[in-house]
């Protein structure tokens, strides 16, 4: 892994499908003080609430044959606009010079979509990623992980 800093002033987003904490490193890159500048949860209904029907079926236009159309996964399609409602935020606040540079930290799909979501502003200011889910972890043990992972050579 290459050797990535968490600079003083750094962003650090640490987020899943459902919650995102966005943090700020008010220490060093040696010693990290990272720091809550914003928290956001989604609730995300019941599977039961989110579709109304059963799955379509096709009809071939041979043969009369019937076949079953694979049901959506509600919970998948809100986990990604919940991906896209944060990489807005990211491009807001690197549009906006709020943020100088940004560490993220997701699970693989949702760090996947957020990259996707990403304008090239926001790209560049990216300084390193992580893919685990720390979002329930407190922030020493978010801290310990950025630690362990980034400043090994």
């Amino acid at each position: 892994m290459s050797h990535i800093v968490v600079h003083n002033g750094a962003w650090v987003v640490v987020g899943d499908g459902r919650r995102a904490i966005f943090l700020a490193n008010h220490g060093d890159p040696d010693l990290l003080d990272l720091r809550v500048l914003q928290a956001v949860v989604e609730e995300i209904p019941a599977a039961r609430d989110l579709g109304s029907d059963a799955p379509g079926r096709l009809f071939s236009s041979r043969g009369g044959v019937r076949s079953a159309i694979e049901p959506t996964d509600w919970h998948e399609l809100e986990k990604e606009n919940f991906a896209r409602h944060i990489a807005q935020r990211i491009n807001t606040a690197a549009e906006s010079g709020e943020m100088k540079e940004i560490i993220i930290i997701a699970p693989p799909r949702v760090l996947g979509e957020i990259r996707k979501e990403l304008s090239d502003k926001a790209h560049s200011k990216v300084k390193g990623e992580l893919d685990r889910d720390l979002t329930r972890h407190p922030l020493p043990e978010i801290e310990k992980a950025l630690s362990r992972e980034f400043t090994r050579m």
